[in-house]
């Protein structure tokens, strides 16, 4: 699995661009969100990624925080929503729109997605309920040197383990920064077990 892609960006074209990894380049798939934060082109910039393998294609969808990466695996669980719906929906709202948008049972807000209607968005509110991270898109992941936030990863891991995203991110409170995702998850499960 590809989990993050981190390289010079050479190529912008709304929602594909091409990330130039050590001169392999990768068509990757971003929501608007993403697309209106990246960087000029020729600098480098650091995606979260989630590679959807279908009969057809290998496709390669990128987000800029570790939140958004989990509201789209969370979104492709909903019967109906596919790959290119959950990326369209991220582009009408981040992260934490949606998730308030969930939290709120707001149907109207989430059929105003494309290619979402009264019916899907209802579904969405019933099984996303208490799955979605409510963090919003962080500008600094752009930056060159910035490193990936393990705390994302941690989080998103323990709502992979069935925690709701409130323990999840009680748990991953107090860990110290720049502490190993592994390391990271096995501190946090002991907190939720205390």
């Amino acid at each position: 699995m590809i989990s993050t892609l981190s390289g010079k960006l050479i190529e912008k074209q709304p929602p594909q661009i091409v990330i130039d990894v050590n001169g392999v380049g990768y068509e990757v798939d971003v929501s608007m969100q993403t697309f209106y934060n990246l960087p000029a082109l020729n600098e480098t910039v650091q995606l979260y990624t989630q590679l959807v393998v279908r009969e057809d294609a290998h496709l390669l969808f990128g987000f800029a925080t570790a939140s958004e990466r989990a509201t789209f695996r969370q979104l492709v669980k909903v019967s109906g929503i596919g790959a290119k719906t959950a990326l369209g929906i991220l582009s009408a709202m981040n992260a934490g729109e949606l998730a308030q948008a969930v939290a709120e049972e707001d149907v109207k807000r989430l059929s105003s997605a494309p290619g979402i209607g009264k019916k899907t968005a209802e579904r969405m509110v019933l099984e996303l309920r208490g799955k979605l991270v409510s963090e919003h898109i962080s500008d600094g992941l752009f930056a060159p040197s910035s490193s990936v936030d393990e705390t994302d990863d941690i989080v998103s891991t323990l709502l992979a383990l069935g925690y709701n995203e409130r323990e999840a991110e009680a748990a991953a409170k107090g860990i110290p920064r720049g502490t190993d995702v592994g390391e990271g998850v096995r501190l946090a499960l002991k907190n939720l077990l205390k």
